[in-house]
């Protein structure tokens, strides 16, 4: 890696997530008005939603398996053709059909860059892994802040959603430019025999894993991706809201290190677990400004899972390569996928019920938001049990883990 600059294509990594991450943020901050000017119910706007999270893991299996191969450049240019494809289409989407089309480009793209980044970062940052992932991650929160602030900004000033899907064309540029500029590494530090990467995935522990980040991913987006809808007559702002969940979550993968040195992974997951389970019932039940400390609460608890499952792969399950951290995020975005829509049918038949009791049309938004949430409180509980479990064998798993150093390796 002599004539590889680590710097400057770890900022490039974390740009292309800042992209990846204002998908998100925008989508959320104007799922109110698709569904006012195409006519869509919550159902089919979840429908729309999964198509980002479900080209996601679909990129990432095949990033996956082709990263030995082509390496990470190859998937980077992937990733900058199909967002400039995604945000160009959604501008031009007249209805229910394009949008499904348009942001399945997006979420592709989206996937693109975490199955090229992820393994390239844990190839640069070898004694560090699960430390740098964290910190490469901090511009998932990172990018919500900015796209929930530009989303608010624009929404109250009136410009439409077309212009903020535009917003995101700029920082896909950067990149893009930034990317094709720098030289990348040989894989080094990773397993890159495909071959042996497919065997380790037969690992019980690594099905273990996949089906952990089902749980621990739609615990922290379901309740991003619809914050508008849940909380748009609580009180609270809900872009507000968004932006200071994920700006503590970036404060907090920016610190990541002592905390992951001290807990190591296991720990930290165990801890998030039970943090977020307590926030999501708080915010099923609190009232007003009781929300915002709810929502502090939720982004401690979320803050970690993640960047810490993509890291516990890499140095828990060392044979599966960039396979095995491509295939555990692909399984955590599939996972929300499948249950956008249910989270939206969830809200849609608690509004019903709500209305038929004779509740007005604002407060009956409000109680199926919370319905919803109390619904959601489920998915953390479950991996609360499972991580408790992974906790009792820790010692054992400790020594098949590659040994990491203690300073960090990049600024």
């Amino acid at each position: 890696m002599k004539n590889v600059n680590k710097n400057q294509l770890f900022l490039a990594a974390c740009i292309s997530l800042v992209v990846t991450s204002m998908t998100f943020a925008i989508r959320a901050g104007i799922l109110t008005q698709l569904g006012e000017e195409f006519m869509l119910s919550n159902q089919q706007l979840g429908w729309i939603n999964s198509m980002g999270f479900f080209g996601f893991p679909i990129a990432m299996i095949f990033g996956g398996l082709l990263y030995n191969k082509i390496g990470a450049r190859k998937l980077m240019v992937t990733a900058f053709v199909c967002h400039m494809l995604g945000l160009i289409l959604t501008m031009m989407a007249g209805g229910f059909w394009t949008l499904i089309i348009s942001t399945f480009f997006i979420g592709f793209a989206n996937g693109s860059v975490e199955a090229a980044c992820n393994p390239m970062i844990a190839d640069m940052f070898t004694k560090n892994r699960t430390a740098m992932l964290n910190r490469f991650h901090v511009w998932f929160p990172g990018g919500i802040v900015i796209g929930s602030l530009i989303s608010k900004f624009m929404t109250d000033f009136g410009m439409g959603w077309q212009l903020q899907i535009a917003v995101m064309l700029i920082p896909t540029l950067i990149y893009g430019y930034m990317f094709f500029k720098q030289q990348f590494p040989e894989s080094e530090h990773i397993e890159t025999d495909t071959t042996k990467n497919i065997k380790g995935l037969a690992d019980p522990l690594f099905i273990f894993i996949m089906l952990c980040m089902t749980l621990t991913a739609i615990s922290e987006f379901g309740p991003q991706q619809w914050v508008e809808r849940i909380l748009g007559n609580s009180g609270a702002s809900p872009m507000l809201v968004l932006a200071m969940v994920t700006g503590i979550m970036a404060i907090g993968r920016y610190f990541a290190g002592p905390i992951v040195h001290r807990l190591n992974p296991i720990g930290v997951l165990v801890m998030s677990a039970l943090i977020t389970t307590a926030a999501v019932y708080s915010m099923s039940v609190a009232e007003g400004s009781m929300i915002y400390l709810a929502a502090v609460l939720f982004a401690l608890g979320v803050c970690y899972f993640w960047p810490t499952m993509i890291g516990f792969t890499s140095e828990y399950l060392p044979k599966t390569g960039a396979l095995g951290m491509s295939l555990v995020g692909g399984a955590g975005m599939f996972s929300t996928a499948i249950w956008q829509p249910v989270i939206g049918g969830w809200l849609d038949t608690a509004k019903e019920t709500a209305v038929s009791s004779g509740l007005a049309d604002e407060v009956a938004e409000l109680a199926a938001g919370k319905a919803t949430l109390g619904k959601m409180m489920f998915f953390p509980l479950a991996v609360l049990i499972l991580f408790s479990i992974l906790f009792v064998f820790r010692k054992k798993l400790e020594e098949r883990r590659v040994p990491q150093g203690h300073t960090e390796e990049v600024v």
